[in-house]
């Protein structure tokens, strides 16, 4: 796979993860310019050495107890970075937060990232940015469900603000020209696109985000006919039509494969391939030809899908970051410091 290069720092930090692989996709291979981030920052600073580890710890006791908050917090950084940028402004609360707005329905995490901002607090106060907390736990999380454990640039520093109206979080029944549009207006490639959708092998989400693609696909009244046929039976049978208001809006499975084990693995890109995606944005893949291209890349090879992972989260992690003297070091991750 050729990726343009883009700088060298971060190169070196992952060059043991990547190898050579068979799609001839252009995409970068480093953080995006300029990296205003810094490797291991608080060891760096002498601010705070076993902040990352102090994280780790937390991450591992909860994860013992609750498997979930490998796709909570999945998700959970996913709807920050891609609004403001990764400045921790989706944990801010408030009644016109970004944590109300529609397309965040469900979103979880929040006690968790309380929990670890507490013990930091605790250690070292006024030093570790809920936005570094967010990231690092995100990236830990995940390595325990399966993930490679990626690097993790730090330095970030919190926003101040949240508000609903700049949540622009796309519908999951978009187009791949869309979804492919939105992720290059933060930034990234076509091959982070495919990578990043690939964090569905695991988690839930609710009837209500694929109830269009069971009953009334595009308004037709119809099904969605990329849909294979038993899956629909079966989303059917757990998600019924929205007829009345107030009513149940259920939770499935994301990757029935996966399932309550939350298990990160590579079965997400083989259900594309046969018809089988719960979401429209996922089944999509199938309609470029870079895309599947790199779907089938993906559902032949789990290390390949690993290495890409790393790096397309490392660069998720770079969007629109706040440094120096911007933002602020929150003291509570659910509000502004008091001036």
């Amino acid at each position: 796979m050729r990726r343009e290069r883009l700088g060298f720092g971060f190169a070196l930090a992952v060059l043991s993860l990547w190898c050579s692989m068979e799609v001839a996709v252009e995409a970068a291979w480093s953080l995006q310019t300029p990296v205003k981030l810094v490797w291991h920052y608080y060891k760096v600073h002498n601010t705070c050495d076993y902040a990352e580890a102090y994280i780790r710890h937390q991450v591992e006791s909860f994860y013992k107890y609750d498997k979930t908050i490998a796709p909570k917090l999945l998700r959970l950084l996913y709807a920050d970075c891609f609004v403001n940028g990764c400045d921790a402004s989706v944990l801010l609360d408030g009644p016109n937060s970004e944590k109300t707005a529609p397309q965040n329905r469900g979103l979880a995490g929040f006690a968790f990232i309380d929990k670890i901002k507490t013990v930091l607090e605790a250690r070292c106060p006024g030093v570790v940015s809920c936005a570094d907390i967010l990231n690092l736990a995100t990236r830990d999380a995940v390595h325990l469900a399966g993930a490679p454990s990626y690097p993790v640039y730090t330095g970030r520093r919190d926003g101040m603000t949240s508000t609903k109206d700049s949540v622009d979080l796309p519908s999951p029944s978009i187009s791949w020209e869309a979804s492919l549009a939105y992720f290059r207006s933060r930034g990234l490639d076509v091959l982070d696109m495919t990578t990043l959708l690939g964090a569905h092998s695991m988690g839930r989400t609710h009837c209500s985000f694929i109830v269009d693609r069971l009953y009334n696909f595009n308004d037709t009244g119809k099904p969605d006919p990329s849909m294979k046929a038993s899956l629909l039976e079966e989303m059917r049978k757990l998600c019924p039509p929205k007829t009345k208001k107030g009513q149940p809006d259920p939770l499935i499975f994301l990757n029935p494969a996966s399932g309550s084990k939350y298990s990160f693995i590579n079965s997400y890109y083989s259900r594309v391939l046969t018809n089988e995606a719960v979401l429209g944005v996922d089944q999509q893949l199938l309609y470029n030809e870079d895309t599947k291209q790199i779907t089938e890349e993906f559902a032949a090879g789990f290390e390949d899908f690993r290495r890409s992972f790393a790096l397309s989260m490392s660069r998720m992690g770079n969007i629109n970051v706040l440094t120096g003297k911007e933002g602020e070091i929150r003291k509570n991750c659910r509000f502004p410091n008091k001036k």
